[in-house]
Formats: C-alpha cells, sequence, structure tokens
C-alpha cells in the first residue's frame, strides 16, 4: 500500500523552506518528494487529481525511509481556505514544519518574487500593500499557525526560523531530525547554494530562457556578441535595486504585525515584537509552551 508524507514543511513563502527541503533530501534515509511543492492540497486542480496522484509522489521512498514535501501554499491564508481540513483528514498523524521570517523582511523578499514572477509589473511596494494584500497577510504568523493549533497538539508542529536557521544550520538541522525521530547522523552541506535566492532580482522571460537554455547559443552568444552589451541586455530584467519601504508604510505595517507577533509569542513563552523579533528568534532556541 503506497504510503504520503511523514512530515510537511508547510511554509511560510521566502523563509528559506527551499533550502530545508534540500538539506534534507541529501540525508540518508529521507525520501522529499519532487516536485518539492506539489500544493496538492491548496490547490483545487491540483487537488482535483486525487489522493492516488499525491501518494505516488512518494512511491520511491525505502521502508523506514522518512518521507516529506514542501509547500508554503499550506500557510497562504486567505489565499487557499480548504488547506487545513483537507490536509489533517487525510493525515490526520502528520508532523508539521512551519520555517519563520522577520515579517516584513519577509513581504519585502515576496515583493521581490511577485515582480519576478510577472505577478507585480507596474506598481512600486508601498503601493503594492493596498492592491496585493497577501504581501501582509503571508506574514501574519498566528493568523496562519491557528487554523493548524484548533487541529493539532503543538508539539506536533516544530517552529524553524530563518534568521537562527542562517546563524546556526547545523544545530537547526539536528533539531528538525530529531522533532522527526530521525536515527541518523544529519549533516548541512554547506556547499549547497541557498535555493530561491532574491537578490538575483531577475524577472521571467519565456523567449530570453529559451535562448540562454538552447544548446550551442550561449558559445554562440559570447563569441558573437560582447559582454558589455550582454551585461546591458540581461539589466532590461534586473530589478535595479531593492524596494524600499517608506517610514509611513513601516509603521503601519508594524501596527498590523505587532499584535500578531504578541500572539505568536505568547504561544512560545516571549515578548515578540518586530523591533526585537530577529534578536529574539536568533539567539535561543524557541519551542511552543
Amino acid at each position: 500500500m503506497a504510503l504520503g508524507p511523514d512530515f510537511i514543511i508547510i511554509g511560510g513563502m521566502k523563509c528559506a523552506t527551499s533550502t530545508l527541503h534540500e538539506q534534507l533530501a541529501l540525508q540518508p534515509g529521507f525520501w522529499m518528494s519532487e516536485p518539492k511543492e506539489p500544493n496538492f492540497f491548496s490547490n483545487d486542480e491540483i487537488f482535483a487529481q486525487g489522493m492516488d496522484w499525491y501518494v505516488s509522489l512518494f512511491d520511491g521512498a525505502e521502508p523506514g525511509d522518512l518521507r516529506g514535501e514542501s509547500s508554503t501554499h499550506y500557510s497562504k491564508l486567505p489565499t487557499y481556505p480548504e488547506t487545513v481540513n483537507r490536509l489533517l483528514n487525510a493525515f490526520p498523524e502528520v508532523k508539521l514544519i512551519y520555517v519563520l521570517r522577520h515579517p516584513i523582511d519577509r513581504l519585502v523578499s515576496q515583493y521581490v518574487h511577485e515582480w519576478s514572477q510577472l505577478v507585480i509589473q507596474n506598481t512600486e511596494i508601498n503601493a503594492a500593500l493596498e492592491t496585493f494584500p497577501e504581501l501582509i497577510a503571508y506574514s501574519r504568523y498566528a493568523y496562519q499557525l491557528a487554523p493548524y493549533f484548533e487541529r493539532l497538539p503543538r508539539e506536533r508542529i516544530l517552529p524553524v526560523f530563518f534568521e537562527r536557521l542562517l546563524k546556526y544550520p547545523q544545530p537547526e538541522l539536528e533539531r528538525v531530525c530529531a522533532f522527526l525521530n530521525y536515527n541518523g547522523a544529519p549533516q548541512w552541506r554547506e556547499e549547497l547554494d541557498a535555493q530561491n535566492i532574491s537578490s538575483q532580482r531577475l524577472r521571467k522571460s519565456a523567449w530570453r530562457d529559451a535562448l540562454v537554455e538552447t544548446p550551442g547559443l550561449k558559445q554562440l552568444r559570447q563569441a558573437l556578441i560582447p559582454k558589455s552589451f550582454r551585461t546591458w541586455v540581461r539589466s532590461l530584467w534586473t530589478m535595479k535595486e531593492k524596494p524600499r519601504l517608506s517610514p509611513a508604510s513601516l509603521a503601519k505595517l508594524e501596527t498590523i504585525f505587532d499584535p500578531d507577533l504578541a500572539i505568536l509569542g505568547n504561544w512560545l513563552g516571549i515578548e515578540l515584537n518586530c523591533q526585537n523579533f530577529k534578536a529574539q528568534v536568533t539567539n535561543q532556541v524557541l519551542t511552543w509552551k
């Protein structure tokens, strides 16, 4: 009989979930889904493919392997309201990992991602806060976690903080593996490049990518087209500088995020707000109280 996941990384978006997924995939005794983000329980058109399709993503696992997937859509309320019920009705014993990041940093990174994917095209970041409310919603971590806490004991959801993961990757990987009852000795692979690096800020283009990826064209371009011209062409698709939030926008975001962080902090047994977030989550291991 096909088996589903033992654990799922449910988000958050732009919080190093791809990096954690790839690090786990490299550990012996893990089977991580391909695609990384099946988005089965969130997206109606994918859910319609049926449970047999979903569990087939784990068919290659050996007996005893820890099976996992990573779909950031699973913590994207209100965009995907059916996710929690679908997921927990199907796998009520599954363990969940939720990766969190300073909410404003996460928001800016998502804005860059949406710009690169042509979702946001001609709207600068301060105006986008009004026209793309999901930028704010996906950073409200207590709001995203609350429906899971209504159905699961908190010890089945592991909070992992982006900032601490960057500073202490090996201990954090060990903590994740201990949560999953992994019997091996995990090793963080430093040579693995971080996934989904938003700092490149390169907008997608189907015809450009086809030219770049077609065999033989790279050598032809390098031979016939001066590097200065190639660099200029690339700049046409590149965000010139990191988006900057105005003081008014920053103040507004803090009034939204601080109450949400206060709830999250209460669950963790600490005081938490936008101002102290990075120090609080980096300098200590946090678990639910």
